[in-house]
């Protein structure tokens, strides 16, 4: 049996590669050989920029896969030569999409159900509001992808599966978000977060979406289908935060500062990665019925996470390169509270 994962060096990626190969892959990656990686010997490693077409053919030129699980498609313009090349030289083709897809509609609520796809999008926010636009960019490319691999399975029988995915933690998150709230609450400062409620956390553990590739792997479940990868629980903030701070024995404070001020000082996302306004909390009702997932409690998740800091020489991360001005502006306030 062969694989191949275009992507495999971040986040998702190491822990697809040692589940596919226990699971008796011969498995190949594909990326552009930029992002660093320890990866096992017996790994291919196929090198070349997957947004061009005549690229994309010459690397991988007739090679036939069981699966092939794509992390790195984020265009509708790029799923297009995908399902060209790989049409009938693959049983499955597994796309890692986003719950963003659902943050760029009109209309639905959380928690976002599959069903809630379908249906008229809003409006590009203005390009000078660049966090916004970014992140509508975002969605509504991947919607566009979507719909090119669904076009794809309608017309042509492409053999695809969607796996929409919320904020996802694990040991090789390259945006390091868990590992900068544990090493503020480490120093023993406050953390910033932005004043109001905020969004509730429903993320999902990187275990458990390879759990649901392994599942998907080798069968004929879900063609044709979206899924929804995420965690049972919902949380707050804060309750995030105070789980936290036991495990990493360490007392859990915030200071409120308007968003608005965060922003001019460039302190966000980087001061509270889980404050964001473009956070996705989806339902995975449909994934435990028709997969038969279990996903990891988030307890345990946070457990394993904060051991593997623990254990892991300490990082320089670039999120944390302004925390004596969070400390400042955390002084100047006299908004700390206990979490």
């Amino acid at each position: 049996m062969r694989a191949l994962i275009i992507g495999g060096t971040r986040n998702l990626g190491p822990s697809l590669v040692t589940a596919l190969l226990q699971a008796g892959y011969e498995t190949s990656v594909f990326n552009r050989g930029k992002t660093p990686a320890v990866l096992p010997r017996q790994v291919e490693r196929l090198c070349g920029d997957r947004g061009d077409p005549q690229v994309l053919r010459a690397v991988l030129g007739k090679r036939e896969f069981e699966l092939v699980v794509d992390t790195t498609l984020y265009t509708g313009r790029d799923a297009e030569p995908i399902v060209d090349l790989l049409l009938n030289r693959t049983g499955r083709y597994i796309f890692i999409s986003t719950g963003q897809v659902y943050l760029v509609r009109v209309g639905p609520k959380r928690p976002y159900r599959e069903e809630d796809y379908a249906g008229p999008v809003m409006p590009a926010p203005p390009q000078s509001a660049a966090y916004d636009y970014d992140n509508w960019v975002y969605g509504i490319e991947k919607r566009a992808a979507e719909d090119v691999l669904m076009r794809g399975w309608a017309e042509r029988r492409f053999p695809v599966t969607t796996l929409r995915l919320p904020m996802v933690n694990s040991e090789h998150d390259h945006f390091n978000r868990i590992y900068g709230y544990y090493l503020r609450l480490r120093d023993g400062g406050p953390i910033l977060i932005p004043e109001g409620p905020g969004l509730p956390l429903r993320h999902v553990y990187g275990e458990d979406v390879v759990q649901a590739v392994l599942r998907l792997a080798g069968t004929s479940l879900g063609l044709g289908r979206a899924y929804n990868i995420s965690q049972d629980e919902t949380l707050s903030l804060e309750a995030f935060l105070g789980k936290l701070a036991h495990l990493a024995n360490a007392q859990s404070r915030v200071v409120r500062i308007p968003r608005e001020r965060l922003n001019q000082l460039s302190l966000l996302p980087a001061c509270s990665p889980f404050s964001g306004t473009w956070m996705s909390v989806l339902d995975n009702a449909r994934s435990v019925t028709e997969l038969g997932m279990k996903y990891t409690p988030f307890d345990e998740c946070l457990d394993k996470l904060v051991r593997f800091f623990e254990s892991s020489p300490e990082r320089q991360i670039e999120a944390y390169t302004q925390r004596a001005l969070e400390l400042k502006l955390a002084a100047e306030s006299a908004g700390t509270t206990s979490a």
